[in-house]
């Protein structure tokens, strides 16, 4: 079962993929944004590897980290996931996440 990625975190991953594809080129870009779809997957049907938020405003929020970006995501239905954002770790994360809470 595929994890759901929300509307900010489908913005974070073109982000991701256009900050590399210039940077890197076109084959690195797929290469390292594979990599963490693949990783999201993956982690889906691993629930011990999720860190919870400590954050009690932000109950419910896991997150993992994968080179050198965070997902941050929420459990769905049947064991799935919802990616909320998918932040460099450079970035404030608490602001990103909470900005990227609001997006529809």
């Amino acid at each position: 079962m595929a994890a759901s990625i929300f509307k900010a975190a489908r913005a974070r991953l073109i982000e991701v993929w256009e900050y590399s594809e210039t940077t890197w080129g076109a084959a690195q870009a797929d290469k390292y944004v594979r990599g963490l779809v693949s990783a999201i997957e993956s982690i889906q049907g691993e629930p011990r590897r999720w860190r919870p938020l400590r954050d009690r405003s932000l109950a419910g929020i896991f997150y993992f980290h994968h080179k050198h970006h965070y997902v941050f995501f929420r459990r769905l239905a049947k064991g799935q996931i919802g990616v909320i954002t998918v932040p460099h770790e450079s970035m404030n994360l608490p602001a990103r996440l909470r900005e990227d809470l609001t997006v529809d």
